[in-house]
């Protein structure tokens, strides 16, 4: 989940594993997988930082976990 700003001030939490596109037109624009578009003040680059800043923590929590985690192979 990444948090985001609409244009109207307010906050808006959004699922970044939905996110099909993100278009400066020139508003930010996301469009998510379910057709829904939001116009949020960040600029595509911004999100782009977030989705990869919030992937990056998914990522390393789920291996710390695995990690932690018997092996069942054996």
């Amino acid at each position: 989940m990444i948090n985001v700003t609409r244009i109207n001030n307010t906050k808006l939490i959004i699922n970044a594993e939905w996110i099909e596109t993100i278009e400066s037109t020139p508003d930010t624009v996301i469009t998510l997988t379910n057709g829904k578009k939001y116009i949020v003040a960040e600029g595509v680059e911004e999100i782009l930082n977030r989705v990869i800043e919030y992937k990056y923590k998914t990522y390393f929590v789920n291996r710390k976990l695995n990690i932690l985690s018997e092996n069942d192979d054996k």
